[in-house]
């Protein structure tokens, strides 16, 4: 089962997108704060990160390079009401696979998961 962590320092967020993605068949596992999901990478690896830009204590971008170098293999996504925040080449040096606006979309959300879990 592919294994997929939430990381937002919002909890109404992370429980929306639990619930959004509770029925694809995938292990949903949250974390709101960078620093609970990097003990969560090292405790065990995930498939793909979904993480929020702006955080306290660390940006998603710089908790992404960090699962990075942690976890290579790891799919990072990014998050964000901050988009137009975001360069393209912050996106390409960190390795983010798709950048997702929020509001998001449901379905381009799980087309997105999908084409990365390789079902889809």
């Amino acid at each position: 089962m592919a294994r997929v962590l939430i990381v937002d320092d919002e909890v109404r967020i992370l429980t929306a997108l639990r619930r959004s993605l509770r029925r694809e068949g995938w292990e949903i596992l949250t974390a709101e704060s960078p620093a609970e999901a990097l003990r969560m990478i090292d405790d065990a690896p995930v498939d793909v990160v979904l993480s929020d830009y702006k955080m306290p204590g660390m940006s998603g971008l710089e908790m992404l390079a960090e699962i990075g170098r942690r976890s290579p293999r790891t799919v990072k996504l990014l998050i964000t009401g901050w988009a137009e925040a975001v360069s393209e080449a912050e996106l390409v040096e960190v390795g983010v696979s798709a950048l997702i606006p929020k509001p998001w979309d449901d379905k381009l959300l799980k087309r997105i998961l999908r084409g990365h879990l390789g079902a889809g």
